[in-house]
């Protein structure tokens, strides 16, 4: 079994070139991609249309590649997209791979591990509350199962794709005598991220006990509650949750591996030191730009005002988002460590890690 990453350059939310290439040259069989995670150029907010147009234009590119309907290419690739490439960013896919016709890897390293699950359309007065986390939790494990993870310690990283509120959406919930969690559509964003991050720290043990049941009031009020392994992005282009579970486990291929760690803050770049030290021989792994498969790590400005005691005014300015500041200063801070800006910054870190930090996966090609 082997699970294989590449790291495509895109021109534009709806450029296929670098894919087409791919799969002409016989780097990635469109048979086995099980998801493809994209960066795109526009807002990140509830009307950025690049994340749409991204997941539109993939799956009708792989509706023809495999000659699927386009509902069925949805039961088997997540679509991840995540809007915001502010600063020196470079909008960019990964597409994610699975062969399992690969033979078994008897080194006695483990490799990356890769599964994709799928929870149910959420109605809009679920969306940002605990069906959203119970849900969640139960797919997380489900592609666990999917991928061969047995042990919840061996995922490293979980991305979601997660859906928001919109006003037409808020009014057909009130229209059957539902109330949705805000009426802000914006709000509404974070919401959906933190149920869902929640949904991750409930599969992986990471609330405290081990409890996996939680109430409405927990979400996005409770600071102390956080998964360290989540990264969450929500979006207008769908309305369920689309999840995708790495990590290492024996008899995967070991050429690709992954590890993780915590960003304390948006200046802590030693982080990917510790996400390389944490994955299976990462203390002999030599990362270089061509080994680097794959940067995934979430951004939000600290709720203090400070960075190491320096005032910040990320979430002052009105003319900017402050999730946006932040995408520009972590991308920018981690950039300059690893000298690449195809880097998958996200912003919104509701329950993902400390706040001002954020989860961080590294995904190297040994």
């Amino acid at each position: 079994m082997k699970t294989r990453v590449t790291r495509l350059a895109a021109t534009a939310p709806d450029d296929m070139t670098a894919l087409i290439r791919a799969i002409a040259t016989q780097q990635i069989d469109p048979s086995r991609v099980i998801a493809v995670l994209g960066k795109t150029e526009g807002n990140g907010c509830v009307n950025d249309f690049t994340r749409a147009f991204a997941t539109s234009t993939l799956r009708t590119f792989f509706s023809r590649q495999l000659r699927l309907a386009e509902p069925e290419v949805d039961e088997r690739i997540a679509f991840v997209m995540s809007g915001g490439t502010e600063g020196g960013l470079s909008p960019h896919w990964l597409v994610f791979e699975v062969d399992n016709d690969h033979p078994a890897d008897d080194s006695g390293v483990s490799g990356l591990a890769a599964g994709v699950a799928f929870t149910r359309d959420f109605r809009p007065e679920e969306i940002g509350r605990t069906t959203q986390v119970e849900l969640t939790r139960e797919a997380v494990l489900q592609a666990m199962r999917t991928a061969g993870i047995q042990r919840v310690e061996d995922v490293h990283f979980v991305q979601i794709k997660c859906p928001l509120l919109t006003a037409a959406r808020i009014n057909e919930a009130a229209g059957r005598g539902h109330t949705v969690v805000c009426r802000d559509t914006y709000e509404s964003m974070g919401y959906s991220r933190g149920a869902s991050a929640l949904g991750v720290a409930a599969a992986l043990g990471d609330l405290p006990d081990g409890k996996v049941a939680l109430n409405d009031e927990q979400i996005c009020q409770d600071w102390s509650l956080y998964s360290t392994r989540a990264s969450t992005s929500a979006g207008i282009e769908l309305l369920r949750n689309e999840i995708l579970v790495l990590g290492n486990a024996p008899g995967w291929d070991p050429e690709y591996r992954i590890g993780h760690s915590v960003m304390e803050d948006a200046l802590d770049a030693a982080a990917i030191d510790r996400a390389l030290a944490s994955m299976p021989k990462g203390e002999s792994v030599q990362l270089t730009p061509e080994r680097l498969a794959g940067l995934l790590v979430k951004a939000e400005p600290s709720a203090s005002g400070s960075i190491r005691g320096r005032r910040h005014v990320m979430s002052d300015d009105s003319d900017i988002n402050g999730s946006r500041h932040a995408r520009a200063l972590v991308g920018g801070v981690l950039a300059g460590r690893l000298g690449d800006t195809q880097l998958f910054v996200s912003g919104g870190a509701e329950h993902q890690g400390p706040n001002g930090g954020g989860p961080l996966a590294l995904i190297v090609r040994t």
